[in-house]
């Protein structure tokens, strides 16, 4: 078995002290509260507007888009094939009205035909959550499916969406009270298989209309030219506003981490500590960059109180943290940075290899509160033996969901395979280039994908990933 002591160089190479990053930390929870001024707008040309060109999309042929899936946190730097050239386009607006006395959210789709249409979207909309369908063209639900028709020149889609959810362990994951909203915009407008001319995509922007008193709201994504803000989704053709959505009586701090706007917000007349999650991403930033590459444009971090649960989830360019969490926990691992691993580097494990993605982002957890000096050598290393204790009698990682003990065995063999990379390449090479390489792939990773990343740092196969629990 490699060492686990193995010590690369830069594994401590990240900006400011311990002491300082501490002090800061420390202090920054009392802060007032107070309201930043909205970031700047994105160009016009990046929210370009829609021509109106009804006689190319009339004699464009139609075709199926992929099949939409629950959104997944993807990885950052995908190329937006919607600026290719002789990609066609329409535009779709959702507008959203928060309802606390009734619980819902009252949702307006409106789409108008461009260089491109769609003519067939069909939802994932379940009676219990999406109520009062209604709208231009013909719509028909058959069971949890609503399919929508909408005229050849666009139309509407009018809907009440249920926000509170609560999850089967206790808590809830999506809440409206008099005071505030937190809900996932992927279920504010679900999947949608669509049908539409060929190479078309949307320009999507999300409004909030008509808040109640004293109400603002925070999205993952900057304003658009023209108002609104500008939903931009590469991996996808039809844009939904997908990640966490915060709107309600809020505070919020903002500050630039590498050039990735980031907002932390939570509502008022709670105790959540803005600033020391806003400290730990400053502290992050650079370490974050290094190992997974470029970061988003912008990041919204949400913290909310009871009766939401009890830990963090992540969701494309946001996450959500109860604002009782510690930075680190006693173990040593951090559920900020864990999800923050989710987010940034969007890796993702096939069916039954859920483990490299939980493994990857609770290692780093660890691993990158080290490297800023937020965890000593000696507390890291007492943090891994932790896992490796924790998980010791997990016979297989094969499994579609990991958690608890198995991503705890996971942690181990990763810190395990993260030593033999630095002792067999004289730290030349780390796990960082194999998370790295997982990152810019853009697809969900493999145990065979880390097994050729690693023979190809190494020159031969990994001794570690050839142990009887990966299979």
């Amino acid at each position: 078995m490699p060492n686990m002591r193995s010590q690369s160089v830069h594994r401590h190479a990240g900006r400011g002290s311990p002491l300082a990053l501490l002090i800061l930390l420390a202090g920054c929870g009392a802060a007032p509260q107070s309201e930043a001024s909205r970031p700047e707008s994105i160009p016009a040309q990046a929210a370009m507007a829609v021509a109106a060109d009804e006689k190319a999309a009339a004699m464009a042929p139609e075709a199926d888009a992929d099949s939409e899936v629950a959104a997944v946190v993807q990885p950052v730097h995908v190329h937006d094939p919607a600026f290719a050239k002789g990609a066609r386009h329409y535009s779709v607006d959702y507008r959203v009205r928060f309802l606390p006395s009734e619980g819902m959210a009252a949702v307006n789709i409106d789409l108008k035909a461009g260089t491109g249409h769609l003519s067939r979207l069909d939802f994932h909309m379940p009676a219990s959550r999406y109520q009062a369908i209604e709208g231009d063209g013909d719509i028909e639900r058959e069971g949890d499916r609503v399919i929508w028709k909408p005229p050849h020149k666009g139309g509407e889609l009018r809907y009440r969406y249920h926000i509170d959810h609560q999850r089967s362990g206790g808590g809830y994951d999506a809440r409206i009270t008099d005071e505030w909203a937190l809900l996932r915009g992927d279920d504010l407008v679900p999947p949608a298989r669509t049908r539409g001319t060929h190479d078309s995509y949307a320009h999507a922007t999300l409004h909030f209309d008509e808040l109640p008193a004293g109400w603002s709201a925070e999205t993952p994504w900057k304003p658009a030219h023209g108002g609104g803000d500008a939903v931009v989704n590469p991996e996808t053709r039809f844009d939904r506003p997908v990640g966490w959505i915060l709107a309600g009586k809020l505070g919020v701090r903002r500050e630039t981490v590498e050039e990735m706007s980031v907002s932390v917000a939570a509502p008022t007349d709670n105790a959540a500590r803005r600033l020391d999650v806003l400290g730990a991403i400053n502290a992050l930033g650079t370490e974050m960059q290094r190992t997974f590459g470029r970061l988003p444009p912008k990041l919204l971090i949400v913290l909310a109180p009871d009766p939401m649960w009890r830990g963090g989830l992540s969701a494309p360019r946001s996450l959500y943290l109860h604002q009782d969490r510690p930075l680190i926990s006693e173990n040593g691992s951090s559920t900020l940075v864990h999800e923050l691993v989710h987010v940034i580097s969007g890796i993702r494990g096939v069916k039954g290899e859920d483990w490299i993605a939980e493994g990857i982002a609770e290692f780093y957890s660890i691993e990158l509160m080290s490297r800023i000096g937020l965890l000593s050598e000696d507390r890291r290393e007492r943090a891994l033996e932790w896992m490796r204790n924790h998980g010791r009698n997990v016979k297989t990682l094969v499994a579609d969901s990991s958690s608890g003990k198995r991503t705890a065995r996971a942690v181990a063999l990763l810190a395990d395979l993260d030593a033999e990379i630095r002792q067999g390449t004289d730290d030349e090479a780390s796990l960082d280039d194999v998370a790295r390489k997982l990152t810019d792939a853009g697809h969900k990773a493999s145990l065979s994908d880390l097994r050729e990343l690693s023979a190809g740092l190494l020159g031969h196969p990994s001794r570690v990933l050839q142990e009887s629990v990966v299979e």
